[in-house]
């Protein structure tokens, strides 16, 4: 469990990135921190590993402010994934996964093996593992560097814009194998991203933010959806303007096919049999 006790962040230039912010984050569930640029989400993030200390207020990691700890030792326990995969350039593929592993003293053979491993978890071919950076396409290196915030199993994964950087085919594919990762790993997942149709897609919880780290609402997105704490959420998820109102169309020619359309009339999906028969 993540903890913050009134935490705030004012910066040398007199910026107040975030005020006496209060928050949970439970265990082994992904949480979505969402929210424009300057709403404190990134700082946020930051507070957990340490790259950034909070002016005052504590961060908690089950019940440990990690204040107190080593921050080298603490960094090397959590996973973290930046939206430019942060891969080391003259590394292959491999040895960049196994970084934090050689690191904290694992033996290079075991490091290796357990790295193959993880190729595979995140849908990468073993093949790559020789390769440098520079050789894949971005959205390969953003899955190495899952794979390699992965590497050290930490129970925490800090995951700052990840995607941002990528096409939005590759995007969507990502944001599902994320899912699938979560699923199977149980992770406790911070995420931060500035893309409200992501966080849907991504999170157990969201955190809706304004400016300064305040909370304007948190959730799930089920929650969310069904009920807008006020207007700045509705228009920032987009409630105001119908795009979250779906409606079943049902097309001629598309062979009894039924479409899930969103307000704006994009299809959002389809209904299958086994929808419609679902109690």
């Amino acid at each position: 469990m993540i903890e913050f006790r009134g935490v705030s962040k004012r910066f040398p230039d007199g910026t107040l990135a975030v005020d006496d912010f209060s928050f949970v984050l439970p265990s082994n569930k992904a949480t979505v921190f969402v929210g424009s640029s300057g709403s404190g989400k990134t700082t946020l993030l930051r507070m957990i590993n340490r790259m950034e200390d909070p002016t005052s207020g504590q961060v908690l990691i089950d019940g440990q402010d990690v204040g107190g700890l080593d921050r080298v030792k603490l960094r090397r326990s959590i996973g973290y994934v930046l939206q430019a995969s942060g891969l080391l350039p003259h590394r292959q593929v491999l040895d960049n996964v196994t970084t934090v592993p050689r690191l904290n003293g694992v033996p290079r053979r075991k490091a290796r093996e357990d790295a193959l491993t993880l190729l595979d978890t995140v849908g990468l071919g073993r093949s790559l593992a020789d390769r440098y950076p520079d050789q894949l396409s971005g959205g390969q290196q953003q899955r190495v560097g899952v794979a390699r915030a992965l590497a050290s199993d930490p129970n925490i994964l800090l995951m700052d814009e990840p995607f941002g950087a990528v096409d939005p085919i590759v995007r969507a594919e990502l944001q599902v194998e994320l899912n699938r990762l979560q699923r199977e790993l149980g992770k406790t997942t911070v995420f931060v991203t500035h893309d409200i149709d992501e966080a849907f897609t991504i999170a157990d919880q969201v955190v809706i933010f304004r400016e300064g780290g305040i909370i304007a609402q948190a959730g799930t997105p089920a929650e969310i959806l069904a009920n807008p704490a006020d207007d700045f959420v509705a228009t920032f998820i987009g409630a105001d303007k119908g795009k979250r109102t779906l409606h079943l169309q049902q097309r001629d020619g598309d062979d009894g096919v039924v479409l899930v359309v969103d307000g704006d009339g994009r299809p959002a999906g389809i209904l299958s049999d086994q929808d419609a028969t679902a109690p």
